[in-house]
C-alpha cells in the first residue's frame, strides 16, 4: 500500500497527523507545499492525498485541481481553518473526497482519511458507461419476460398495451418497441394524455384548423399526423376523457381521423402504443373507458413488473443512475460500499425505478465523499420508509411525498435537497437543469412544457396555500392577474381555490 501524503505549511499538523497516523500503522510522508507535492507527483502517487487549502504560493485548491487532472480516482481531503460555505462548494466542486475544518478532532481526522483509503483500495465497481447505453437494464427474470416479448414483436405493427405502476418505465419500453420495429426510421411521438388539459387534448391529438376557435390563427398538425408512419405513445390512457375516447376508437377503427374544425378526413398510418399504471378492466366496469376501445387497444399486452419484483436489478440501475448523474453534472461517478447496496436492495421503493433515479440524483449532489454509506442516503430512506412525516421522499414523475403520501411538488430531488440541507438561493436553478438534462437525455419530448406547467403549478399551489385558497390575494402575491391565475387554476387542475 502507498502511503498517505500530507500536505501543510504549518509543521505542527503536520506532526499531528504522522504521529495520529503511525499508531495506526499507516505509513505517511509529508510536504511543506503544493510545489513540493506536484514536483513529486512526477514519480510517485499517494494512497490518498490530504492538503491544507491556504498555504503560501499555490493553494490547496490549486493542487486539488492539478491532481485531479492526473489522477481523477485519488481521493483528495481538504484541511481548511475557514469552515465558510465558500471553502466547502469549491473543494467539491474541484472533486475532494471530503474536508475537514480546524481545529478538527484528530480521531475523526485520521477516520475520515481511513474512509478515504479504503476508498482507494477498493476496486471499481462503476463501469464507465458504454458507447452505447441499452435502452432499458435488467437482469431479473420479470424484466428478460419483457426482453423477449420485445424480441418476438420486432417485426410487428400490432398495436400494445403497456400496464404497470407508475415510475416502472413504460415510456422506455414503448421507445424499444419502436426502435426494434419496422417503423424504426420514423417519428416517435408521445403523449402524456393526463397531462394535458381536457379542452386541449382533442387539438394536441388531432391538430385544428384556421380558425376552428378562438387563437387558433393558423392550421396546426396533431400528435396522429406528426407520428405519420411512426408509433404513437399515449401515456396514461386511462386517463383520456370520455368523448375523446370515442374519437380514438374510430381512427383505430378506420384509420381516418379530422381535424378540430375540419370537414375533410386525413388518414393516419401510425402504430399506435398506449400505456396505464390504472385497472383499464375495472374502469371499464365503472363506466369511465369504453368497452370497444379497451379491447382495440389490448390486443398484445405487456406487463412491467414493480420494482419490487426486481429487486435484484436494483444493484446495476443504481450503478447506471449514478454513473449517468456524474456524467450530466461533469463530475465523478459516486459509489455505493457493500452494505449501502445492501441496505438500498430491501428497501421498498413505490416510485419504483423513476424514485431510484431521483434518489441517484440526489446522492451524486448531495452525498459526502465518493463512496456512499448507509449515513450518507436522506435521513427517510434510514429512519424507515412509514416515517413520522417528517421530510419528503423523491417519488416518481415530479412526486414527492411523506411516507408512502404523495402530493404534488415541483420535482422529487428539488423538495428532498431542501428539507435535507442549507442550499444557496439558486441551488435549484441547477437541480432544474439536472432534471432537464436527464428528460433531454432519455429522448423525452416537450420538456419545456411539462417543467413549465410543473413549475407554474407549484408556485401557485404555494400560493393559495399561503392565502388560505384565497384567489385574487394569491394573484397579487404572485404579481399576475385575476384573469390569468384564473385560467391557469382551470389549466393545471389545481384544487382548493375560492373566491374573496
Amino acid at each position: 500500500m502507498k502511503p498517505i501524503w500530507i500536505v501543510d505549511d504549518d509543521a505542527s499538523i503536520r506532526w499531528v497527523l504522522e504521529k495520529a497516523l503511525a499508531r495506526e500503522s499507516l505509513e505517511t510522508r509529508s510536504f511543506a507545499n503544493a510545489r513540493e507535492a506536484l514536483t513529486a507527483f512526477e514519480t510517485d502517487t499517494p494512497q490518498v492525498l490530504v492538503s491544507d487549502i491556504r498555504m503560501p504560493g499555490e493553494s490547496g485548491i490549486d493542487l486539488l485541481q492539478a491532481v485531479k487532472a492526473r489522477h481523477p480516482g485519488l481521493p483528495v481531503i481538504i484541511i481548511t481553518a475557514f469552515s465558510d460555505l465558500d471553502s466547502a462548494v469549491s473543494s467539491f466542486q474541484g472533486g475532494a473526497f471530503d474536508y475537514l475544518a480546524k481545529p478538527f478532532d484528530i480521531d475523526k481526522a485520521v477516520a475520515l482519511i481511513r474512509r478515504a483509503l479504503e476508498e482507494s483500495l477498493r476496486e471499481a465497481s462503476v463501469e464507465a458507461l458504454p458507447a452505447e447505453t441499452p435502452e432499458i437494464l435488467g437482469h431479473a427474470p420479470a424484466m428478460q419476460e419483457v426482453f423477449r416479448a420485445i424480441g418476438r414483436l420486432s417485426q410487428s405493427n400490432v398495436t400494445v398495451l403497456i400496464t404497470g405502476e407508475s415510475g416502472t418505465g413504460k415510456e422506455l419500453v414503448a421507445r424499444a418497441l419502436h426502435k426494434h420495429s419496422p417503423r424504426a426510421q420514423q417519428p416517435f411521438i408521445a403523449l402524456n394524455t393526463a397531462a394535458i388539459p381536457k379542452d386541449l387534448l382533442e387539438s394536441e391529438l388531432f391538430g385544428h384548423e384556421r380558425g376552428a376557435f378562438t387563437g387558433a390563427q393558423a392550421m396546426r398538425r396533431g400528435r396522429f399526423e406528426q407520428a405519420e408512419d411512426g408509433t404513437l405513445f399515449l401515456d396514461e390512457i386511462g386517463d383520456m376523457p370520455f368523448d375523446l375516447q370515442t374519437r380514438l376508437l374510430r381512427v383505430l377503427s378506420d384509420g381516418h381521423f379530422y381535424r378540430v374544425g375540419g370537414h375533410q378526413p386525413v388518414k393516419a398510418n401510425v402504430r399506435v402504443i398506449a400505456a396505464t399504471h390504472q385497472n383499464l378492466e375495472q374502469r371499464v366496469r365503472d363506466g369511465l373507458f369504453r368497452e370497444d376501445l379497451y379491447h382495440r387497444l389490448n390486443v398484445i399486452r405487456l406487463r412491467l413488473p414493480s420494482l419490487r419484483e426486481r429487486s435484484d436489478d436494483i444493484p446495476i440501475l443504481t450503478r447506471h443512475f449514478l454513473v449517468q448523474s456524474a456524467h450530466q453534472l461533469g463530475v465523478e461517478p459516486k459509489r455505493m460500499s457493500e452494505q449501502a447496496m445492501r441496505f438500498l436492495s430491501g428497501l421498498e421503493l413505490p416510485g419504483n425505478v423513476r424514485q431510484l433515479e431521483n434518489l441517484c440524483n440526489w446522492i451524486t449532489v448531495m452525498a459526502p465523499g465518493q463512496t456512499v454509506e448507509i449515513k450518507d442516503l436522506p435521513r427517510d430512506l434510514t429512519q424507515g420508509q412509514a416515517g413520522n412525516g417528517a421530510n419528503p421522499v423523491p417519488l416518481a414523475d415530479g412526486m414527492v411525498g411523506t411516507g408512502a403520501l404523495p402530493v404534488a411538488g415541483a420535482g422529487g430531488i428539488v423538495m428532498q435537497v431542501a428539507a435535507q440541507a442549507p442550499a444557496s438561493p439558486d441551488g435549484w436553478i441547477d437541480l432544474l437543469e439536472l432534471q432537464a438534462a436527464g428528460m433531454l437525455s432519455a429522448g423525452q419530448m416537450d420538456v419545456m412544457d411539462i417543467l413549465g406547467r410543473q413549475f407554474e403549478s407549484a408556485l401557485i399551489r404555494t400560493a393559495l396555500k399561503h392565502t388560505h385558497g384565497r384567489k385574487n390575494d394569491a394573484a397579487m402575491r404572485l404579481g399576475i392577474g385575476r384573469n390569468t391565475i384564473t385560467r391557469k387554476i382551470v389549466e393545471l387542475g389545481i384544487d382548493g381555490a375560492r373566491e374573496e
